[in-house]
């Protein structure tokens, strides 16, 4: 590895290659060994270290040198949340994935960590005896190292800031440094990319739909598009559990400043108002009567997401028609594809978040290189964008 440990500095080189290095962070032997072994599965990773306390990571990161920490939140001699800023100021580069059980206290936490520079969070199944679970535990954390560990080695080693402190009315930036200007169409990553013209309806409703990164690409949004919200509903589908989208829907108020909550089943869906795929539950939209409302379906996963983006996206095509605007961000695999296939097939639009600004360019990336997109932006510039095609622009 080319990383080096002066204070806050790192290299300018890429990573060299071979396996990511994975330092688990658990006061539970169960959680620890079965991390362990997951890793030590799969051919592209390694475990570095297997430790029981925060303290002890701090103490040994110089010497074990890991490229991402699985960081558990709760426990003894120093937790997850007081040993994330340590750990950052001896490697600004370390990718740190927070673990915890699903309780509201944890859910917040894990959104704290995020704005101190965490660069994901994953919830621990309560028990590890439910094969379902600890199914779902595995695949989602072995993806998440995968994928986040990926772009570390993609990028040059120069630090970034963490994402800024919370406040009484926090509106966390993305961990990823943006582009001012606007980005070009085609990543180095990938093969030319075509864009389509926008729609000539005018659009009555918009979709979003993330996930890995999702929270801080959200809040970031929400906060600039205060006139939209006020004249047209907005729904969003973040791939999170339960208890974790409840503490999202109360930031994404607060950053909005605009009501903003877990959907309804049943409720009527109308402007002045975000409402949030509630987790463990797909959000449809449906016809009552004169009304659309909320249609929450507890059905299979989607996509391997529950809730999943392209069942909100194929539902609204039958109340909206072409009517949509539909915005796809960060995260992994390549949910809403599909869905804003469908969109475009009946008139309406895309928006992807542009690679550089994505924490995971999966699910945009799958949309733009479908070429579906009517743009492909940097998270800083899709906000403008979104209100001036609300506000009557077509192009």
């Amino acid at each position: 590895m080319s990383v080096a440990f002066a204070g806050n500095s790192t290299t300018g080189s890429s990573r060299e290659a071979g396996p990511l290095r994975v330092m688990i962070v658990d006061d539970s032997v169960v959680i620890r060994g079965l991390i362990s072994r997951w890793v030590g599965a799969e051919h592209d990773m390694e475990v570095a270290a297997s430790l029981r306390t925060g303290l002890e990571a701090v103490n040994q990161l110089e010497r074990i040198n890991p490229d991402v920490a699985v960081l558990d939140i709760e426990m003894p001699e120093l937790d997850g949340i007081s040993a994330l800023p340590q750990l950052l100021a001896k490697k600004r580069d370390l990718v740190i994935i927070m673990a915890s059980t699903l309780t509201r206290r944890n859910a917040e936490i894990s959104f704290k960590a995020l704005s101190l520079g965490a660069a994901d969070y994953i919830p621990k199944p309560e028990s590890t005896r439910e094969a379902s679970a600890a199914d779902i535990f595995h695949h989602d954390l072995i993806q998440k190292i995968r994928h986040l560990g990926a772009r570390l080695r993609r990028k040059p080693a120069v630090a970034s800031p963490p994402l800024a402190p919370a406040s009484p009315a926090p509106a966390p930036r993305s961990p990823v440094a943006r582009p001012t200007a606007p980005a070009p169409a085609v990543p180095a990553s990938s093969g030319a990319l075509t864009t389509r013209p926008f729609s000539n309806q005018a659009p009555k409703v918009l979709l979003i739909g993330s996930s890995t990164g999702g929270p801080q690409a959200l809040m970031a949004l929400v906060t600039e598009l205060g006139p939209v919200i006020d004249r047209f509903p907005v729904l969003i589908t973040q791939h999170m559990p339960p208890t974790f989208t409840t503490i999202l829907a109360e930031h994404l108020a607060r950053s909005s400043r605009k009501p903003a909550a877990e959907a309804v089943d049943g409720e009527p869906v109308k402007p002045g108002r975000i409402y949030l795929a509630p987790g463990g539950k797909h959000m449809r939209v449906a016809r009552s009567g004169a009304d659309t409302v909320i249609a929450l379906d507890d059905g299979p996963a989607v996509n391997f997401c529950k809730p999943a983006v392209d069942p909100l996206f194929t539902s609204a095509i039958d109340i909206w028609h072409g009517s949509i605007l539909s915005v796809i961000l960060t995260g992994m695999g390549s949910d809403g594809m599909r869905g804003g296939k469908d969109i475009v097939a009946a008139g309406g639009s895309v928006i992807a978040q542009d690679e550089a600004s994505s924490v995971v360019w999966g699910m945009p990336g799958a949309a733009a290189n479908a070429g579906i997109c009517a743009a492909i932006l940097p998270l800083n510039q899709i906000g403008a964008k979104v209100n001036r095609l609300f506000a009557g622009d077509r192009a």
